[in-house]
């Protein structure tokens, strides 16, 4: 028999089995789909050495009116802004209080806060003024060491906090002596999605009266930004909070070391806020219905600003600003701004909303049902469609119309049939959509299986109709548009982070990296260390199929050499082969396994690999796992005999 040339199509095929998805593509891991053909994706840098405290859950870049570049960064402990290679903190302040006073032990760093029923939270990063420390020798510590830094509170009860010193008490120690007003860092919620424990979470009679829950159904949301700029105004609301906004250098030449204000006369309890582009209004996604009362949030709820005024909310005769009250779905889950309009996404429907100037300035209407959005970043515009991932499962887009989308892993994704590692429900706000306008692709970032943490990927070549999946983890990902590559960030759940500068901090709530995407081939970190990106695809099984002979899969086939072909290849690939006689012979290299033959490593050189194996079916592998290596796989040529039955 002549040399064979196997095709593949593109995409990975993850609901068939690997016999049924001949000709296909059923597993892989940091490759990519172009004009028909895998691919490795492209490597990654770290942009800033300093990692910020806490998961970054949104990111958003823009210029100012000079066209300076910016990009901010909201994580669950700061707001941050990144500017010519450094990051900025920007975290709004909290209301300060007066009142306490301090307590110390010689030979410890530990110094003690005291005040009845202060508010400070553990956790929570803390700045100081107005210090006055006892004389006498009571304390070694000087006012500048508490006035000059930022401290994380270590443990913290109704009376008291702690905090830990750069030094220690070298005095005879302090013992609620002195004063100080402390102001916290704005509250912005949990690492991960919580179960809330306490009085009040459960059902009356559910468990002893007078204790608190030992299981909730009641979830706290992980805490999470909405970030937009109004002209070159940034606006970020901390979902389930304050809407803030920082004016850049072009505005404000102090802008660098200038936190974000809150907003004067919005509301102070939403879920998220989006600029509507076209007609300037500010809408408040699942807010206040009586602003300024946060008991007052409905989650259903949506308030816009008048035009051109993001500080007037109340609708009047003489201004534009309005509300919508939804009626599909428990919650308002996510909006994006689409071309001409806005869609909301509930966590059961779909609605546009679109400007049609006074007197109602707005048309609301609903576009989709049994379509609702898995979370705040899950949905992403893209080449004049909205893509998101389905609450229920699926996956959608609105191009003037809901569709689902067809796709070949959508099992892989949403279930854990199989043993597929699906989706964790009780970590779905945390999905973070993107579009990668480089390569034609939307994408999601996932936790999968019990993670609390993303450590999955899903992505959709748009342009192609094809599905990957990987293990490529970002909490945040912003298109190349104001800078020229995509920007994204690495969550590490137990970093210690070094932005902003926290005395005594801890690894409690870890640390994020930034990235800039799609450059080289490997991963370089900020000080150059430079570490390889493994990557593989894997083909379902062929089997041989010739005129003349009767049955599919019938006779045995005998390989004897293969031919590979790569159209883009530096350094070197590898390629293994799979034989198998039945389909339960899974790709694993056991006793019961497939006769596996190499791998072999492949370089532009190399013309041909003998092999002389035999099997039923053959699959293919190709991989690297170096420095300096990418690839572009073409076709595979294989050398094939007619064997006998058994």
């Amino acid at each position: 028999m002549p040399l064979q040339k196997i095709q593949f199509k593109p995409g990975f095929n993850k609901q068939q089995t690997a016999t049924g998805a001949e000709g296909q593509w059923i597993d892989g891991d940091n490759v990519r789909f172009r004009y028909g053909q895998p691919e490795k994706i492209g490597g990654w840098e770290q942009l800033v050495a300093g990692t910020i405290a806490g998961p970054v859950r949104a990111q958003h870049t823009w210029t100012d009116l000079n066209g300076v570049r910016y990009a901010a960064l909201g994580s669950s402990k700061v707001l941050v802004v990144y500017y010519e290679g450094a990051f900025y903190d920007i975290t709004p302040l909290d209301t300060a209080i007066t009142g306490f006073t301090f307590s110390s032990t010689t030979g410890s760093a530990t110094v003690t806060l005291n005040k009845t029923a202060h508010g400070v939270a553990e956790g929570s990063y803390i700045l100081f003024s107005s210090v006055t420390l006892p004389g006498g020798g009571a304390t070694g510590f000087s006012t500048s060491q508490f006035t000059n830094n930022t401290y994380e509170v270590i443990t913290a009860d109704d009376d008291s906090f702690t905090i830990t010193m750069s030094t220690v008490e070298s005095g005879s120690g302090m013992s609620a002596q002195g004063a100080a007003t402390v102001t916290p860092y704005i509250t912005i919620g949990p690492v991960f999605e919580t179960p809330a424990y306490g009085w009040g979470t459960g059902q009356y009679g559910e468990e002893s009266w007078g204790t608190a829950r030992s299981s909730s159904t009641v979830v706290l949301d992980p805490g999470s930004w909405s970030l937009d700029n109004y002209g070159q105004l940034l606006v970020a609301t901390v979902r389930n909070g304050k809407t803030f906004t920082w004016s850049p250098l072009a505005a404000n030449p102090s802008a660098l070391t200038t936190r974000a204000t809150v907003v004067s006369g919005a509301p102070t309890r939403s879920l998220m806020s989006l600029v509507s582009d076209r007609d300037r209004h500010l809408f408040l996604m699942g807010t206040e219905t009586t602003i300024g009362t946060a008991s007052t949030q409905n989650r259903m709820f949506i308030r816009f600003s008048n035009q051109e005024d993001i500080n007037t909310y109340a609708p009047t005769a003489t201004n534009t600003a309005g509300t919508f009250l939804l009626d599909q779905g428990n919650e308002i889950v996510t909006a994006v701004q689409g071309k001409d309009y806005v869609l909301v996404l509930t966590d059961q429907a779909a609605y546009v909303i679109q400007f049609v100037g006074p007197p109602f300035t707005f048309s609301l209407r609903q576009v989709g049902s049994n379509c609702g959005c898995l979370g705040q970043h899950a949905a992403v515009y893209a080449q004049g469609a909205v893509y998101w991932m389905g609450f229920g499962g699926g996956f959608f887009m609105y191009d003037g119309t809901v569709k689902q989308l067809p796709s070949l892993v959508e099992d892989f994704v949403f279930t854990t049939q199989g043993g597929a590692p699906g989706i964790n429900y009780d970590a779905n706000q945390i999905t973070y959509g993107y579009h990668n306008s480089l390569y034609n692709e939307v994408g999601w970032f996932y936790a999968a299986d019990a993670s609390q943490q993303i450590n999955k990927n899903v992505v959709y070549n748009f342009l192609e109709q094809s599905w990957t999946t990987g293990t490529l983890a970002r909490t945040s990902y912003n298109d190349a548009q104001t800078y020229d590559l995509p920007y994204a960030t690495q969550f590490t759940v137990n970093g210690t982070p070094s932005f902003p500068a926290i005395q005594g901090v801890t690894n409690r709530y870890g640390s994020s990296k930034y990235y800039a995407h799609e450059i080289g081939t490997n991963e370089v970190d900020a000080g150059g260390a430079t570490t390889a990106i493994s990557s593989y695809i894997l083909s379902g099984d062929y089997d041989l199929s010739e005129q003349g002979l009767v049955g599919d899969g019938e006779f045995i086939m005998r390989v004897s050499r293969f031919i590979p072909d790569f159209k883009n290849l530096a350094g070197n690939a590898k390629v293994t082969l799979f034989f198998r006689d039945y389909p339960a012979q899974n790709s694993q290299s056991d006793a019961n396994g497939p006769l596996i033959t190499g791998p072999f490593t492949i370089s532009t050189t190399t013309n041909f690999v003998s092999t002389r194996v035999r099997g039923r079916q053959v699959s293919v592998k190709i991989e690297n796992d170096n420095l300096n290596e990418t690839w572009r796989y073409g076709t595979l040529r294989l050398d094939i005999h007619a064997g006998g039955r058994r």
